[in-house]
């Protein structure tokens, strides 16, 4: 499989057999959204940085907390709140797991509440970690380490963060990146197995 960072929180995934799925498509942010033709598109909430379906040419939209097979890829929605207010500030965010190939991808959308026992029930566990650091309106870099410290996924990727042009209020990566020093750097990550030991961290920068 291969994974592509597209911008703020949204990755295009694309599987073998042709089936590629867009996450959270963001609307006028600041940078562009790249037009696509996939499978599917994933929404973690309708917030209008994550759900951009317009952007996306797909036969299915999954919005909703559920259980869906689309194209061989197994994928499980799972509500998350907003915020640590248990949704009070900001209301609930989808949490997606893609399985395919061996392998499984945990999306964590705007998560915002704090890692408990309780959230990692529901959530772990999981190969690969899409992970929000920006904070402001999602888990901050020391947060995001908490979590990735309880799945210990073998790759996690940060999503969410400033870049040049973004116009969302968040953090830029280098609070988050400086927990990692050995973070790697790539525009597209190609897995071929399921990938295997401590907690590697790619940093993946968008194509201009």
């Amino acid at each position: 499989m291969k994974i592509q960072y597209l911008g703020h929180s949204s990755f295009l995934l694309s599987f073998e057999g042709g089936t590629r799925i867009v996450t959270d498509p963001f609307g006028d942010v600041g940078i562009p959204m790249p037009k696509l033709d996939a499978t599917a598109v994933t929404v973690s909430h309708a917030h209008y940085d994550h759900c951009n379906v317009g952007a996306v040419h797909a036969s299915a939209v999954l919005a909703e907390e559920g259980k869906f097979d689309i194209g061989g890829v197994h994928i499980t929605s799972t509500v998350c709140f907003h915020d640590d207010a248990g949704g009070r500030k900001r209301g609930r965010s989808l949490a997606f797991r893609f399985e395919a190939e061996n392998i499984s991808l945990l999306h964590l959308g705007d998560i915002g509440e704090p890692c408990t026992p309780e959230v990692l029930r529901r959530l772990a566990p999981a190969d690969v970690v899409f992970v929000p650091v920006g904070g402001n309106y999602t888990i901050d870099a020391h947060e995001a380490k908490r979590y990735l410290d309880a799945l210990r996924p073998a790759v996690a990727i940060p999503m969410h963060y400033k870049v040049s042009g973004l116009t969302v209020d968040i953090s830029e990566p280098e609070e988050f990146l400086s927990l990692f020093p050995r973070a790697e750097r790539t525009d597209v990550l190609t897995l071929t197995e399921k990938p295997l030991g401590d907690t590697k961290i790619v940093f993946m920068e968008r194509r201009s």
